[in-house]
């Protein structure tokens, strides 16, 4: 099975593609190369061969029954997740972004503020390495490591059973708030509900003002923006009354929070927000 992805509306769309097997029925004639160009042209088959069979990118009612059933799954395991968290009094944060936003840098902060007020676990995903959970060690807080390198390529974010075998590596009884950092990217993670109480994310100024435009899923989903690394916002052409206004357009009611995580500006806020109903 391909990549898919779910739509606001509910609607799910596959991407498949095989490499082996490839058959042709176009219900067209194959004509040659353009004279005197030596390049194959629309309907040859030449460039037929080039590009594929792609038919497989088409969607049909029985694809769709089964990813639905997947993402069914999925929501299944996330509502066991939030209901295990619930029974022991924790809260749950999925904490998103792209790569290099500041994710880990602003929850390296958190954890150090939080040490002796608040009990925290903290869920960490990457395609590879433990370097970031490394980064997180020395703040007290439990820490439980998720590589989804086995994946496809490496799985672009964390799901729901992801997330429920991390969640066995904390002892949620001695936890008053779980932070999951999840895979680096601006489009899958926002898909999957992994059984959090509340989403976020990260967007570093640096990755321009049309972004909620271009990733609108990402923006939509979240109920706070942390808008980090304000403190290069001398050195770049940043428009931030334009970033607004486009994050507007695609989730009025998003908090927004400005950060420096290099510099512990504005992190006071963000930690008022995520520790806000929390015992």
């Amino acid at each position: 099975m391909g990549r898919f992805h779910r739509h606001d509306d509910g609607t799910v769309h596959v991407h498949e593609h095989d490499d082996e097997g490839h058959t042709h029925e176009h219900g067209h004639t194959h004509d040659d190369r353009v004279p005197g160009d030596g390049l194959p042209h629309t309907g040859s088959a030449d460039l037929d061969q080039l590009i594929g069979d792609h038919s497989g990118y088409g969607t049909g009612r029985e694809r769709i029954e089964i990813l639905e059933d997947i993402y069914a799954e999925n929501d299944r395991l996330a509502a066991a997740n939030r209901t295990a968290l619930d029974a022991a009094g924790v809260r749950a944060v999925n904490l998103m972004s792209s790569p290099g936003a500041g994710k880990t840098t602003l929850l390296a902060r958190t954890l150090a503020a939080l040490q002796g007020r608040l009990r925290v676990g903290v869920i960490e995903g990457d395609i590879e390495t433990p370097l970031d959970a490394e980064r997180l060690g020395g703040y007290g807080a439990r820490i439980s490591l998720l590589n989804t390198g086995d994946g496809f390529g490496g799985e672009c974010h964390l799901d729901a059973p992801m997330v429920a075998t991390a969640l066995r590596g904390l002892d949620l009884t001695a936890l008053d708030l779980v932070i999951i950092e999840n895979v680096g990217n601006l489009v899958c993670p926002a898909e999957f509900d992994v059984g959090e109480h509340r989403k976020a994310m990260v967007f570093s100024i640096t990755e321009g003002e049309d972004k909620p435009l271009k990733y609108p899923v990402m923006f939509r989903a979240v109920e706070a923006v942390v808008l980090n690394k304000m403190d290069l916002a001398p050195y770049l052409d940043f428009d931030k009354e334009l970033f607004l206004r486009n994050l507007a357009a695609v989730n009025p009611t998003a908090s927004v929070i400005e950060t420096s995580a290099r510099t512990g500006e504005g992190v006071e806020q963000w930690i008022d927000w995520v520790t806000q109903g929390c015992r």
